[in-house]
């Protein structure tokens, strides 16, 4: 049967290259030029790593990026983010006994930056040449019964993106042993099919492959069951697989009035699929699936089981300010939460395959998903990766269009147009049920691709859509990336240079990165746009201008705090009443002084209070926001929304006191005492009255008691202090702080200090 081991835990890490010295002699030349190729240095079964060896052995935990932990210089690249780039050796033991060895093992790695080696007791078993694309490396033929040693080359040296890449074993790595006749990785494919009224029929393919050198028969048992373990339908089917071969088989279930998944009803299956031998059950193989319609229409746009929705979109990196490359499964569901949160039904991979941890939290809270390769090539590794990229993800509901490029030079050649047809033809042969597309910058008019495509993408290039929909009137155009205005959370002033901040009042960056207010009445007023993904969900590191170290364009910030561009978000993408003023009212010493005030707000109409007295009330058009011109003076501001002439919203801010005391609060809820969550928390200044001081800036000292480690902290996205520092200089009113629960159960204390401050101290049931 199937069982998949974590291998997380107690790897040996080794950072930066070691030396091998080539033999004095022919023999070690000769026998490493066999089957057991690394019969010294570190790929090798007993390269010594402990007290004695030469080298500095670390003990690591996945997942893990050892690039995070450098400090930044002006002299390394902007867009990777300063960082200089190191390669790095990992190693990890592990036990097989004499039943293992009558098994297929692999070993899965979800993901290493940027290339990898794999070695098995010194044999190569892998090369992996994307940084961002899943890999199995097969181990069944060279595993050995008692002690084995795996041994992983990482090279960071080279690079995939334009954006902070980390290095090492970031995603998680597993050992899975089954059957030597079972379900392929990513085996089973559900393909759900409306055929009419309640009527449903579920295309379903399953490869099989055989690792004896003997033809085997044997049953295909499959089952459909809901999300709460009820059974729906079953198939079955015999078939007979070749030795040392792979078989896809398909079949058929019947389906009456399924739940439909959705945005608003994210509901999923569960396809159970279990290979038998005579009364020898081999293999148990479960995915999830989604029943949906979905129509993109050229003139009138996207509709999922009937109902229009217009995609209010975000992009996303894979790296977390307070983590780097190496983000924890809870993270990214928080991730979700906080972006559903915002208002956003979609979520664009760009520019390559993310975690499934993320995947997984997008299907559950009803994201519509562009997924993205991270090559736009069709050589047989181009092809390759496409292939595990579609495999992988094709059962998800939530994934609409596949995307196969992101501002390519070569969408408007003749070669661009080759390769987007033979990517084409890969995906069909995979899946035929959902949009293919790519996102094109340049005059996409005249893109090549377009012709090849389902849908066209567009990024930025605002005057350019009206000439794609008219060349193109039966294909759905889609904004796949759009606003990328910077702005810098709490700095209400003009730019900064010399700490690179950028004013947080929405505004036009250039003629091609316009604010959030015009791209999104851009994309409301044309029908046939089917919406937009902006750019970006959250801060990410890389693109960078020193001293800054992350690109300013997120709408939540490197350290996962929401920016005033949140609320704004929200105003545009949520029915639900509300409104946000900003700036915060803290400007002592500018007494008098003209401020821009604005409130965010879906309302109809916003008023204006400053210490009780109205400073006007101004209607408020579709997509739009209220604005004041007030000069300063301390004291209460508060905005009032109305709909239909009611109050319906309101948002307060006060001129605060001196500051008196810490407060800590804790913003992920979904934390367990297993070994890789990490909890984050906020650290606020508050005065004598309990408000929340905005601007406040001590430097405030963090502890933890024995059932976490705290990993990170950040507060100023300019701000070269290493991430790991339990103290941090706060600016505009906020440290988070990141703590990595161990696997004790208990009452988790996290503590903060800065005197004169009272000190915060607050405690948490870790489960």
């Amino acid at each position: 049967m199937r069982e998949i081991i974590n291998l997380d835990f107690g790897w040996k890490f080794h950072k930066g290259d070691i030396k091998i010295p080539l033999a004095a002699n022919k023999t070690v030349v000769y026998e490493s030029a066999k089957t057991e190729r690394a019969l010294v240095g570190p790929a090798s079964k007993n390269y010594e790593t402990g007290f004695y060896a030469n080298e500095l052995w670390e003990t690591v935990n996945l997942p893990h990026d050892y690039v995070i932990e450098e400090l930044p210089d002006k002299k390394y690249n902007e867009g990777l983010g300063f960082f200089d780039y190191k390669n790095a050796w990992y190693r990890k033991k592990f036990e097989l006994n004499s039943e293992d060895l009558k098994k297929r093992l692999c070993i899965y790695f979800e993901g290493v930056a940027t290339h990898a080696t794999v070695y098995l007791n010194g044999i190569l078993v892998k090369r992996s040449f994307s940084g961002y694309t899943p890999f199995l490396a097969d181990i069944t033929d060279v595993a050995c019964e008692g002690e084995n040693t795996l041994s992983v080359y990482v090279k960071t040296d080279e690079h995939e993106g334009w954006w902070y890449e980390g290095g090492g074993i970031y995603r998680h790595v597993k050992l899975i042993k089954t059957e030597l006749v079972s379900i392929d990785l990513y085996g089973v494919y559900a393909a759900p099919k409306h055929i009419g009224e309640d009527a449903w029929q579920v295309d379903t393919e399953v490869t099989v492959r055989n690792d004896t050198p003997r033809a085997k028969r044997i049953k295909i048992l499959g089952d459909i069951i809901d999300k709460n373990g009820n059974y729906i339908a079953g198939e079955s089917i015999s078939v007979s697989v070749g030795g040392y071969s792979k078989k896809t088989i398909k079949y058929r279930f019947a389906v009456k009035s399924p739940e439909l998944w959705s945005p608003d009803s994210p509901t999923q299956y569960i396809m159970r699929t279990r290979l038998v031998n005579g009364n020898a059950e081999l293999d148990d193989y479960s995915v999830k699936f989604g029943f949906r319609t979905v129509v993109a229409d050229a003139k009138k746009g996207l509709f999922i089981n009937g109902k229009h929705y217009k995609v209010k979109g975000v992009c996303g990196h894979a790296d977390t300010g307070l983590l780097g490359k190496a983000v924890p499964d809870n993270i990214h569901r928080y991730k979700v939460e906080l972006i559903r949160e915002m208002g956003a039904n979609g979520y664009r991979t760009s520019h390559y395959p993310q975690a499934e941890a993320l995947m997984d939290a997008l299907d559950d809270n009803g994201f519509i998903v562009m997924n993205e390769v991270r090559r736009f090539e069709s050589s047989e590794e181009g092809l390759a990766e496409l292939e595990t990229l579609v495999k992988r993800d094709r059962n998800r509901p939530g994934v609409i269009f596949w995307s196969i490029g992101n501002e390519e030079m070569h969408h408007v050649t003749e070669q661009g147009r080759k390769i987007a047809s033979r990517m084409l033809a890969k995906i069909r042969e995979l899946d035929k049920s959902r949009f293919v597309m790519t996102a094109i910058n340049i005059t996409p008019e005249n893109a090549t691709v377009c012709d090849e495509l389902d849908i066209i993408g567009v990024n930025y290039c605002w005057e350019a859509y009206a000439a794609v929909h008219e060349k193109y009137p039966d294909k759905p155009v889609i904004s796949s990336e759009n606003s990328a205005t910077g702005t810098t959370r709490g700095w209400y002033f003009e730019d900064f240079p010399e700490r690179a901040y950028i004013s947080a009042y929405d505004h036009d960056s250039s003629d091609i990165y316009k604010s959030r207010e015009y791209t999104w009445k851009f994309i409301s007023e044309r029908e046939w746009m089917l919406g937009g993904y902006q750019w970006i969900a959250f801060e990410h590191r890389g693109e960078a201008m020193w001293p800054r170290l992350c690109s300013q364009s997120g709408a939540i910030d490197l350290f996962l705090q929401k920016k005033d561009a949140f609320y704004q978000n929200q105003s545009h993408w949520k029915s639900e009443p509300m409104i946000h003023l900003l700036p915060h009212w803290n400007f002592s010493g500018f007494e008098g002084r003209k401020m821009k005030v604005l409130a965010y707000t879906n309302a109809e109409e916003a008023e204006l209070f400053l210490n009780g007295k109205s400073l006007g009330k101004v209607a408020v058009e579709k997509h739009g926001h209220a604005e004041w011109c007030v000069p300063y003076e301390k004291g209460r501001l508060e905005a009032l929304a109305y709909m239909g002439g009611k109050e319906a919203a309101r948002d307060v801010k006060i001129t605060t006191g001196a500051p008196s005391r810490l407060a800590l609060w804790l913003d992920t809820k979904d934390i367990c005492a297993n070994g890789e969550d990490v909890a984050v928390f906020t650290c606020a200044v508050l005065d004598a009255e309990g408000n929340e001081i905005p601007d406040a800036s001590p430097e405030v000292r963090f502890s933890v008691n024995s059932l976490g480690r705290i990993v990170a902290t950040g507060s100023d996205v300019s701000d070269h202090t290493p991430l790991a520092s339990p103290i941090r200089k706060m600016r505009a009113g906020r440290i988070s702080v990141a703590v990595k629960l161990g696997e004790c159960a208990g009452e988790l204390e996290l503590r903060a200090e800065s005197y004169p401050l009272a000190a915060a101290v607050l405690k948490i049931n870790v489960k």
